[in-house]
């Protein structure tokens, strides 16, 4: 199938970028990577009246230390996440995510402003911002705002972002010394969309799990932090006692339904599994 009709703007700056965007209304698309937006509009999912591309406005591709926190741009590619120092270093997390994602030429051009905006519940990135409590910057006519990552999440690609604002950036807080990060997933085919997916984030007390954040991919309509297992982990050493208390606590956080890669129950079972491998990989036993 072929795309609709529509107006194509190439944004100069971010104010440029906001001016179509008021101009359009409702109408208007934002494009960045293109990695999802192209498909969904060649399949006419997607069927805007006007696409403003902001792929080519400088210096919102950056990645950089502001104090304990590190500011990533939209426009960073998830190629650029993977080979990024900084992340490897501050942001674990992300960086353990970036090869699950899609494939190789796909994370050449993808960005994380793009997959955030999107908010697929299936994708790693939303799931990283929540397990890490992050914060999702966007810019309108009333200027930058920060949403906290629990509160931008609203819905099956729905987020807390205003039809006139853009996606700027996201910040994560480092890494501390005392931290110990784990992301993982399965699919059917490396590439695939997750059929479930883990993005979790210890702090120790010594031996024991001080606090945990763990947030599961593609099991509702959005991340889900599973609050009942981390309370059920917290002050635990991370052992097999606490791996059946905070697998058995899933039953209260995850509600997941059928889809096209598997059925509730199966993902309720990788779900566990999945929580079994990241408290064995952060303690030390596998």
């Amino acid at each position: 199938m072929k795309a609709p009709n529509f107006e194509y703007v190439r944004a100069t700056s971010i104010e440029d970028a906001i001016a179509h965007l008021v101009r359009c209304g409702d109408g208007a698309q934002i494009l960045a990577g293109g990695q999802s937006l192209v498909p969904m509009l060649n399949l006419r999912v997607a069927a805007p009246d006007c696409v403003i591309d902001i792929s080519g406005i400088a210096g919102l591709d950056a990645i950089e230390r502001r104090g304990d926190r590190i500011r990533v741009g939209a426009l960073a590619t998830h190629a650029a996440l993977g080979r990024s120092p900084l992340i490897a270093e501050a942001v674990p997390l992300l960086a353990q995510a970036v090869p699950h994602v899609a494939h190789l030429a796909i994370r050449n051009v993808g960005t994380i402003g793009g997959s955030l905006a999107l908010a697929d519940p299936a994708a790693e990135y939303p799931a990283v911002a929540l397990a890490l409590d992050a914060t999702i910057l966007v810019r309108g006519p009333g200027g930058e705002r920060g949403i906290a990552a629990s509160d931008y999440f609203q819905g099956l690609y729905t987020t807390a972002r205003a039809a006139d604002e853009i996606l700027v950036a996201v910040e994560f807080p480092a890494i501390g010394a005392d931290e110990r990060a784990h992301f993982s997933e399965l699919s059917r085919r490396r590439g695939d969309f997750a059929m479930v997916g883990l993005a979790a984030q210890f702090r120790f007390d010594g031996d024991r799990i001080g606090a945990a954040r763990m947030a599961f991919l593609s099991v509702g309509d959005r991340p889900i932090l599973a609050r009942a297992a981390m309370a059920a982990l917290q002050g635990a050493m991370p052992d097999a006692e606490a791996t059946r208390a905070a697998q058995a606590a899933l039953e209260t956080d995850l509600s997941p339904g059928d889809d096209l890669h598997a059925d509730a129950a199966t993902k309720m079972h990788l779900a566990r599994v999945l929580l079994g491998r990241c408290l064995g990989a952060i303690g030390g036993t596998q």
